[in-house]
C-alpha cells in the first residue's frame, strides 16, 4: 500500500491492521452474533418509494449531470433532496 498521503494517525492503523495475528482473535458467540445482528438491523434505514413527473428534457439533463458525477441518476436526485432538507445546498449565485 502507497502510505504517502496517510498521516502518522492512518500509518499506525495499516501496520496494525497488517500485522494483526488473526488466529488468537476469538469468533463472537452466538449470543454477541445475535446482538451484532440486531444493533445493525436497528441502523438499517428503511426507504420508500417515491414517484414523480417530471419533463423529459429535465430528466435527460438530471441524467447527464449524474453521469458526469459518476452516479446513477435516483442516486443523484436522491443526494440532491438529502441535501436540501438539511440545509446543505448552497444557491450558487451568479457574478455579474
Amino acid at each position: 500500500m502507497n502510505e504517502d498521503y496517510l498521516d502518522n494517525e492512518e500509518k499506525e492503523l495499516v501496520h496494525s491492521y497488517d500485522t494483526i495475528d488473526i488466529s488468537s482473535i476469538n469468533p463472537p458467540s452466538n449470543e454477541e452474533q445475535s446482538k451484532f445482528k440486531e444493533a445493525a438491523s436497528t441502523f438499517i434505514k428503511k426507504e420508500t418509494k417515491m414517484n414523480i413527473r417530471i419533463d423529459p428534457l429535465e430528466l435527460q439533463k438530471i441524467k447527464e449531470i449524474a453521469s458526469n458525477e459518476g452516479l446513477k441518476y435516483q442516486t443523484f436526485v436522491k443526494s440532491i433532496i438529502h441535501k436540501y432538507i438539511t440545509g446543505q445546498l448552497v444557491e450558487k449565485r451568479k457574478i455579474s
